[in-house]
């Protein structure tokens, strides 16, 4: 399926130039199947061998990271904070989540805003998700664009950069990507283990006597 993609990709790259890059990137902020790692090497490569101005391709990936993130944030934002706490409130028990624990992380998140989505921006799975918690608190627009902006663009001159570097080795660029993923799902799965047991499973063994009070 992944090489059927990566057809797909080279296919509208190719054939679209600028508005397929960017086209390319809003989908992959809001799709993220939709691998970066595979249109924004290939947009340097396009660029590198003279069918296409790096410059260009990095503006036309910029645009699209934007308007990718305007939709998260968009629909993020319909929700909005008080369905989220409703939703906390019915359901946040199955995953050990409190609505406590929904306060703590909006506080986290309206001190640190800013240094969140600037640096989410480039840092793989987590850049398209930036935008939902920036919708729910409803984030200023305006600031959250130039932050979404700001990050987007050196993510995409990194990577399109080094496709054009790298010219036929472009795919090399996916390899680095790829190992930079695995580190953030092993980030994350540790995290959320942490929380299952902290919150599911030692208050399960405490009540049931096959922990001591003072175990953690």
């Amino acid at each position: 399926m992944l090489d059927g993609l990566t057809d797909w990709v080279t296919d509208v790259v190719n054939t679209l130039g600028y508005p397929g890059v960017a086209l390319l990137v809003a989908l992959e902020s809001v799709f993220p199947p939709i691998p970066s790692e595979v249109v924004l090497p290939l947009a340097g490569f396009v660029a590198g061998r003279g069918d296409a101005n790096v410059a260009g391709m990095v503006a036309a990936a910029t645009l699209g990271s934007a308007v990718g993130a305007w939709v998260l944030y968009g629909l993020s934002a319909a929700i909005g904070p008080d369905r989220l706490h409703a939703f906390t409130l019915r359901r946040g028990r199955w995953f050990g989540v409190k609505g406590e624990d929904l306060d703590r992380a909006e506080l986290w998140f309206d001190r640190r805003a800013d240094t969140a989505v600037l640096l989410g921006r480039c840092v793989p799975l987590i850049r398209s998700l930036v935008s939902v918690p920036a919708g729910f608190r409803r984030m200023p627009f305006v600031r959250f664009t130039v932050l979404t902006i700001l990050g987007s663009l050196v993510w995409n001159t990194a990577l399109i950069g080094a496709g054009a570097a790298l010219g036929d080795q472009w795919t090399e660029v996916g390899d680095v990507v790829g190992l930079l993923q695995a580190v953030v799902i092993v980030l994350i799965v540790v995290g959320l283990g942490r929380l299952l047991w902290r919150r599911v499973l030692r208050p399960q063994l405490r009540s049931g006597g096959h922990l001591p009070p003072g175990d953690l």
